[in-house]
């Protein structure tokens, strides 16, 4: 990250969320409750954004000597769309939705290198969760080549709750697992569908996992036993890609 991605003190954060600009996370000086902080408070809640009370030397690596007065926002390389901005895409394009949801991914490398193959694709949209997830930051926006631009990315406060959602619109649920049930080859990748790719080392927490209708593997035979999330992540998207091309 670099100073490009943050919003510096308490006036710009509170115009930052006024004019409703998309925001990754707020930070504030820990035991800072006045009234300026308690407006910023009011708009961060009233926008779903994230915050946390972090100590003032914190605060003073972020801003490396800019002034923050205890509050430094995090903003993001673009503005974040709506789920339903998602499915109106799928079905301006009169194409079942095709949704990449990133459970938890932490690395912004492997974030950008997603968005990259997912406009490769047609994805019509990606989902990130709201918390413990890579900030859509500059190094996500240099690392997709541009693909930030084009490809609509949501934030979700509850991954469990949406898959139930996607479920009841007749969506299939496949999560990328080592441990699958089936080949990705094998398995049926047709139709609407929520592809799942977990974070670096960890894979889907288990709450997705039991959202899932299928779980997928990529066989390996070499002696390292799972891929790059990106990696991963290109090689299942390109396979949708192909049924969904299929003449």
């Amino acid at each position: 990250m670099t100073k490009d991605d943050f919003i510096f003190g308490r006036n710009a954060v509170t115009e930052a969320l006024t004019a409703g600009r998309s925001i990754n996370k707020i930070f504030l000086a820990e035991g800072t409750r006045d009234n300026s902080v308690k407006k910023i408070l009011d708009l961060a809640r009233a926008a779903g954004v994230v915050f946390e009370f972090v100590s003032r030397s914190k605060l003073d690596k972020i801003s490396e000597g800019a002034r923050h007065q205890g509050v430094i926002a995090q903003a993001a390389a673009v503005q974040f769309a709506t789920l339903e901005e998602i499915f109106a895409l799928a079905e301006e394009k009169k194409e079942p939705p095709f949704i990449i949801l990133l459970d938890e991914l932490e690395d912004p490398h492997n974030f950008g290198a997603i968005l990259r193959t997912a406009d490769a694709v047609g994805a019509h949209g990606v989902i990130i969760p709201k918390r413990r997830s890579a900030p859509l930051n500059s190094t996500v926006a240099k690392t997709s080549a541009g693909a930030v631009e084009y490809v609509k990315v949501a934030q979700v406060t509850n991954v469990a709750q949406t898959l139930k959602i996607f479920r009841d619109m007749n969506l299939k649920i496949v999560g990328s697992d080592m441990d699958g049930d089936k080949n990705f080859s094998d398995a049926d990748l047709t139709g609407g569908i929520v592809l799942i790719i977990g974070s670096e080392g960890k894979g889907m927490r288990r709450l997705t996992r039991e959202n899932c209708d299928l779980l997928v593997k990529i066989p390996m035979v070499g002696k390292i036993n799972s891929l790059n999330a990106s990696v991963a992540g290109a090689v299942l998207m390109y396979e949708i890609f192909r049924r969904r091309n299929l003449s």
